[in-house]
């Protein structure tokens, strides 16, 4: 893609939804797989198919309903993507963190992202709530590849704090409070589709990784190079490969994460309540 197209693309993106709702977002919220329960509190919703989007492109997997919605949750006002993009769909970085860029031109200044992950510290079981402090990058694809655009972001930015440590204190306060107890780790982005084997699984512990999927490190990058805060929150919905003596599923991943629906959307509904 060429850099003057793509932010054509942002910015096109974002005046489309901006058209069609009479509020600022300032929240952004991207759901993970099975993970959507906390659209149902959105008050006075407006619904956005991505495949309305002129330019837009759509999701592929089950359990990603492909849109947004944007209204007033908790007193704030936010825009909630139900269904994310994905490296492994065929698409490029700069598709997938399309919709933080749009968010970012709507005016969103903090992300909260969620994700479905599969457990590699062994201390994990599924349904366990991680907060996730750092990533490794297993891609070996950046999102920020290519000619940087000054508006969007500085050209080398700095991922020491990606996970912003004032609102990983935020859930485990809010969490304390609520009696739900919280996990806190690295988590391993790989491109997929196919699961890690045993192997890899065994490798990225030795590298310090706590669970391991297949999204939400792209759109981090994207959110801390345009100056967003970003809390990451990885639902553990199976062990990994070879944690475990069984095979995985994309059925498990998404029947554990609806249990712990409700959870997880009781807890962001406090965290942001106090954002």
């Amino acid at each position: 893609m060429i850099w003057n197209g793509v932010l054509i693309m942002y910015n096109k993106v974002a005046e489309f939804i901006k058209d069609r709702i009479d509020m600022q977002p300032v929240i952004g919220l991207i759901l993970g797989s099975g993970l959507g329960e906390i659209s149902r509190t959105i008050e006075n919703p407006v619904y956005i198919n991505y495949k309305d989007i002129p330019g837009f492109i759509d999701t592929t997997v089950e359990g990603h309903l492909g849109r947004f919605v944007i209204g007033k949750c908790s007193s704030k006002y936010i825009i909630v993507m139900q269904g994310r993009f994905h490296f492994y769909e065929g698409y490029e970085m700069e598709q997938v963190v399309l919709p933080v860029r749009a968010m970012k031109r709507l005016g969103v200044e903090t992300l909260i992202v969620t994700n479905s992950a599969g457990g590699v510290n062994p201390s994990f079981s599924p349904g366990d709530l991680m907060v996730i402090q750092d990533h490794i990058n297993m891609t070996g694809v950046n999102p920020l590849r290519g000619r940087n655009k000054d508006d969007l972001g500085p050209r080398f930015p700095d991922m020491t704090y990606a996970y912003d440590q004032g609102l990983r204190e935020l859930a485990f306060d809010k969490a304390e409070e609520m009696g739900i107890g919280l996990q806190q780790g690295i988590y391993a982005m790989m491109p997929g589709p196919s699961y890690e084997t045993p192997a890899e699984i065994a490798m990225l512990r030795r590298l310090g990784a706590d669970a391991v999927g297949m999204s939400t490190v792209p759109e981090v990058i994207a959110a801390v190079h345009a100056g967003m805060k970003v809390l990451g929150i990885s639902c553990i919905t199976n062990m990994a490969a070879g944690i475990l003596d069984k095979p995985l599923s994309h059925e498990e991943v998404v029947e554990t994460a609806s249990k712990a629906a409700e959870c997880i959307t009781r807890l962001l509904l406090n965290v942001i309540q106090d954002l």
